[in-house]
């Protein structure tokens, strides 16, 4: 099913079980790309993608979803700082929208707001030189967005088992 959860609780229970998350950043010129591990508790940067045309795009999240059997995506949503959504938002949305006609998995977006900032943060404190971190940083900011989405999993599941 291929169908984008508004609803985190609902996305949640969607997923099936011992299969990882992928974690989209979507810039406007790269993609960066994370993956949790099988229990969703640990999201790993993997890839930055060069955007080219969709179906290229397409292709190399593709080969990464297959790779790691993963049965669900984040894509990370740009929100402004007052919650409302600009262009950048909207663009994403329809990068969702051809997404979500290509690849039968459940889909959720993650307010993304400063994770950018916070994975820069971590490459500086690292001492990750400036042509690395360039490299890196929207595979990095990609594994904080879908973090965030993973202990909000963790907690939905705790209450859950109660």
């Amino acid at each position: 099913m291929n169908k984008l959860y508004e609803d985190f609780f609902c996305f949640t229970e969607s997923l099936a079980t011992f299969r990882p998350i992928i974690g989209l950043d979507l810039g406007t010129k790269t993609i960066g790309v994370a993956a949790s591990d099988m229990l969703l508790t640990a999201a790993t940067p993997l890839i930055t993608i060069k955007r080219q045309k969709f179906k290229l795009d397409l292709e190399e999240i593709l080969k990464i979803i297959d790779s790691r059997d993963a049965g669900g995506i984040i894509i990370g949503l740009p929100m402004n700082m007052d919650g409302s959504e600009g262009p950048r938002a909207q663009s994403t949305r329809s990068f969702y929208h051809n997404l979500q006609k290509e690849i039968p998995l459940p889909m959720a977006f993650w307010d993304e707001r400063l994770s950018t900032v916070a994975a820069e943060k971590s490459l500086l404190e690292a001492d990750t030189s400036r042509k690395r971190r360039a490299q890196i940083i929207d595979s990095v900011a990609a594994a904080y967005i879908l973090q965030g989405a993973l202990d909000r999993i963790t907690n939905i599941r705790s209450k859950n088992d109660r």
